[in-house]
């Protein structure tokens, strides 16, 4: 029995990079999905709502597909 090939996808929580994934896991890869949190929170307020590269949000977003795939997530 040949083993699935893991591959990571980073995950940024939006289309692109969740489509990468679920892509990747029709073609029969073992996907791990990725997502980094790289913002200063006292300066990437606005609104009450964090901003910029992976904000909160979007960190969710991506748990929330990830969960929908069952695939593992790290952050």
């Amino acid at each position: 029995m040949a083993t699935k090939q893991r591959v990571i996808a980073a995950m940024s929580g939006g289309v692109d990079s969740s489509v990468t994934a679920a892509l990747l896991q029709q073609q029969g890869y073992e996907v791990v999905g990725v997502t980094m949190q790289i913002w200063d929170p006292e300066q990437a307020v606005l609104d009450g709502d964090y901003v910029g590269c992976c904000s909160l949000t979007a960190v969710d977003d991506a748990r929330r597909v990830a969960e929908i795939l069952g695939i593992p997530i790290m952050y």
